[in-house]
């Protein structure tokens, strides 16, 4: 069978990865997919250096449009990035008959409703593997592989960048802003690292998640979203003392009046084994009714672990080009005129369980008058930890720290009790509160 052709928008770093591997790979390839790819023609605005990775053997062009319009190109892999010029590309992709694949998590998480709707008029696919945990099959395995399950919760560690932060500032006791300049220094963190560092990456990659998991559309505009960039060396170490790791999560969950999709730090159980996931590693945790929690452990970037997801996706539509459309799977896994109009729920009527540090003076009622808020508010405390003056500020010192772990709470309640422990004249600073999950 004539092999499929592919044209590459974008040969940056997962571009080149992407076309290595289909080069080292390629006859095993053919031999599951049941015919060659081959990339055949590339876009990229630095034609010399697309040239110095592809050779002389594959059509370099500078315009992403000629690679649209070439009659002979089957599918197209976009991997420009950003909101932009990308879904121009690839809506116009789509309507000339071309498959897509790509790795933008951004585009789909904002336009994904758009963009779906979009080739499933046109009867072709679009893959998107790559977008979500990089060379973790994540994706294939909540829209295929549990596709039995009513899916109860995803928690995912599902930004490298925060967390080898996260798990920097634990190993060295050191703050935030000393280990985001050595993650700049190493090439973890970008020289903007905003998206990462605020948590919009992991929102982007949630989103899509969540979508698949809940047979809603993508909605990232509903996501709550909360970076790493306030936590402190000291709440990692009491996190620790009270048998906690702090981690930056990505969580959808199925709760009883709607979707909770959220991203934020959370302190989780040392014993579980996402806690224990360190370094730029991602991880994600599936808890399925009939399949009990699963585990999906990996590198979530980088130039070859993210070309894996690419070609997988290259081989699904090889194996599925000439198959009727409406025996393809969803791309969001539920049917398209059976997606659920269940709300993504605001934040405050999330129910979770909390973390809390207070600055408070070293004197007598001080721990009574916080509890007695907490008591009055209908929050169950868990656990209570107290530190001696001299330990937090030094001998002599006049403030100390109280930790409080709670029970689960709905979030506008612990909000209105945080307010009313903040206006105590013997509260120094601003509260930290760290929401806490269990994962169980």
């Amino acid at each position: 069978m004539k092999p499929i052709q592919v044209g590459l928008l974008g040969i940056g770093t997962v571009g080149s990865g992407t076309f290595h591997v289909l080069q080292r790979n390629q006859e095993e390839i053919r031999r599951r997919a049941g015919r060659g790819i081959e990339i055949t023609m590339v876009a990229d605005l630095d034609v010399a250096r697309a040239r110095s990775v592809v050779g002389d053997q594959v059509q370099v062009v500078n315009d992403a449009r000629a690679v649209i319009a070439n009659p002979d190109i089957d599918i197209v892999i976009e991997l420009i990035g950003g909101y932009g010029v990308a879904k121009s590309l690839v809506l116009e992709a789509i309507a000339a008959g071309k498959h897509v694949v790509t790795a933008n998590k951004a585009l789909l998480a904002v336009h994904g409703t758009e963009i779906f709707a979009a080739a499933s008029a046109k009867g072709v696919m679009v893959a998107f593997e790559a977008a979500v945990a990089g060379g973790i099959p994540i994706i294939k395995a909540l829209r295929e592989g549990l596709t039995a399950n009513a899916i109860q919760w995803i928690a995912g560690i599902i930004n490298g960048t925060t967390n080898f932060i996260l798990s920097e500032m634990r190993d060295k006791g050191l703050d935030f802003d000393v280990v985001l300049k050595e993650a700049q220094r190493l090439g973890y963190a970008e020289a903007d690292p905003t998206f990462d560092i605020e948590g919009v990456d992991a929102a982007h990659k949630a989103t899509l998640m969540s979508a698949i998991a809940f047979g809603i559309p993508v909605q990232f505009d509903k996501a709550y979203v909360e970076g790493i960039t306030k936590l402190s060396a000291a709440d990692i170490r009491y996190a620790e003392q009270l048998g906690y790791r702090i981690k930056l999560l990505g969580i959808t969950k199925r709760a009883a009046n709607g979707i909770e999709l959220r991203v934020h730090p959370a302190l989780v159980p040392a014993k579980r084994l996402i806690a224990n996931v360190e370094g730029a590693m991602n991880a994600v945790m599936v808890q399925g009714d009939a399949v009990g929690t699963t585990l999906y452990y990996g590198k979530g970037a980088g130039s070859e672990p993210t070309a894996s997801a690419v070609i997988a996706d290259l081989v699904d539509i090889a194996r599925l080009h000439t198959a009727d459309a409406a025996q393809r799977v969803p791309h969001l896994a539920f049917q398209p005129d059976e997606m659920s109009d269940a709300p993504v729920l605001p934040m405050s009527q999330v129910v979770t369980s909390y973390y809390l540090r207070l600055s408070v003076s070293d004197e007598a009622g001080v721990l009574a008058r916080v509890t007695g808020i907490l008591a009055g508010a209908g929050i169950s405390i868990d656990a209570v930890l107290q530190r001696e003056a001299d330990e937090v500020g030094g001998e002599g010192s006049t403030h100390t720290d109280l930790i409080i772990l709670t029970h689960d709470t709905v979030e506008g309640t612990m909000d209105r009790a945080i307010a009313e422990m903040q206006a105590l004249p013997t509260v120094l600073a601003p509260i930290t509160r760290i929401r806490k999950e269990e994962l169980a």
